[in-house]
């Protein structure tokens, strides 16, 4: 088929387009407007608190675009902005954008987001301090860093004082870290408390990112087989348990139930709940924020060590703001005043080892944990963390409907056959790619 001059003209233009966008190195800061896509406001919290003076200084306006995570729908957003990048105007281009590890290595194995180092100036100094899974995550398979976190995520099991001291004695958190440092124990603890009209958890979901994180063979295979690990059935076993015995409150996550069991007063038919599991974003972006029991918890590693979630940033390829993009990152991921202060003001746990073992050692109180410092808690086990062979560009599918499939056993609404597969058809209509 012979193509008119026009069309060869055109298909020219688009290709010097492109090239001259994500041309390697090149450094283009005409920008007037930082365009920022994120799934909620956390980020825009840490940036506001600690580097919204660079984008003052710069004369920048920042632009925030705001998609909600669940259902895919932030990718689906997201994936749309990076094909249109070439295209759309130069203030409309995404010069950031921020990633979660449940798929993460779709973006790392793409040319959207830029090389650390190579491409944005960073240096191998200015990370040198941060935990090395966090760096592990955002390299692609040419060994190119592509996106730094602010913080790690160990994680570990919150617990209320009040219901400790009456189901074991005591809420110090060294001695409750011995009366559930097993699930056998932790299973025992749950029929005590199930028994004075407590729920041991929220819910369903309260404890499936312990099972998730250890799994030990990854959602998708190298031939794009689902496998299901043994640890998603041993959440489904222990679940369905809690759930017939009454020792939670058929809670979802993110529900309005998952978090009023944690309140002083929970409404009719909701148990306070002893326990929940998280890492620090969680404690204090989430349970800091839906409930009003401030104080009455605390902190302990639980019965199995975990990590669970965390948030990546990447500076994006096509950007017309690429030195300010590049001071923002180095401000709230490398810099180490800056760490120190998010552990202060937002109670970070933060991707800085030498500012963690600081605070560890330190003054530091959580007012929300009854004044505990809980960030000695997370020392070893950030260092421990190994994602290496356990995520795939599906996981945060996989996660979602195998929840959403198992939430209807637990209620009795499927046998564990048609949950099994329910699954299977809503993961192999959201990935047509896979198979079973």
């Amino acid at each position: 088929m012979k193509l008119s001059k026009k069309v060869v003209l055109v298909c020219l233009f688009a290709i010097l387009a492109m090239g001259m966008i994500f041309a390697k190195g090149k450094k283009d800061d005409s920008g007037k407007v930082l365009n920022i896509m994120c799934w909620n406001t956390e980020f825009q919290d840490r940036f506001n608190s600690h580097a919204a003076d660079l984008a003052e200084k710069a004369g920048v306006k920042v632009n925030w675009i705001i998609v909600a995570n669940q259902g895919n729908a932030y990718q689906n957003a997201l994936d749309e902005a990076l094909l249109n990048q070439a295209s759309v105007d130069k203030d409309e281009r995404i010069d950031m954008f921020l990633v979660e590890s449940d798929y993460a290595l779709k973006y790392v194995d793409s040319e959207y987001a830029m090389d650390v180092y190579k491409e944005m100036g960073l240096k191998k100094s200015d990370t040198a301090n941060m935990y090395q899974y966090t760096k592990d995550i955002m390299t692609d398979a040419n060994g190119n860093l592509k996106g730094l976190s602010w913080q790690a995520c160990p994680a570990g099991l919150i617990y209320r004082r009040s219901i400790a001291k009456e189901i074991l004695g005591t809420d110090d958190p060294a001695k409750v870290q011995e009366a559930l440092s097993t699930w056998d124990k932790f299973d025992a603890v749950a029929a005590k408390a199930g028994a004075k009209g407590y729920a041991m958890v929220a819910g369903y979901d309260d404890d499936y990112r312990i099972f998730s994180d250890n799994i030990t063979k990854a959602w998708v295979d190298k031939n794009n087989k689902i496998q299901i690990d043994d640890q998603m059935w041993r959440w489904v076993e222990q679940t369905k348990k809690y759930t017939d015995n009454g020792w939670n409150n058929k809670a979802a996550l993110w529900s309005t139930a998952q978090f009023a069991g944690g309140m002083n007063n929970p409404p009719a038919g909701i148990k306070k709940v002893m326990c929940y599991f998280g890492p620090a974003w969680f404690i204090n972006f989430s349970l800091k924020d839906s409930i009003d029991s401030d104080g009455d918890w605390a902190f302990c590693k639980g019965p199995q060590g975990f990590s669970w979630g965390g948030s990546w940033v990447c500076g994006c390829a096509g950007s017309d703001n690429s030195t300010l993009v590049k001071d923002i990152m180095y401000r709230l991921t490398c810099d180490k005043a800056t760490a120190l202060d998010m552990v202060e003001q937002d109670g970070e746990f933060a991707n800085h080892e030498g500012a963690m073992k600081e605070v560890a050692a330190g003054p530091y109180k959580n007012e929300f944990l009854g004044g505990q410092n809980n960030i000695a808690y997370f020392l070893d086990s950030a260092k421990s963390i190994n994602k290496t062979g356990k995520l795939t560009g599906y996981d945060q599918g996989c996660n979602e409907e195998f929840q959403a499939a198992f939430h209807e056993y637990f209620d009795g609404n499927l046998t564990k056959e048609e949950a099994l597969e329910a699954f299977y058809t809503a993961i192999l209509e959201k990935y047509p790619d896979l198979k079973r």
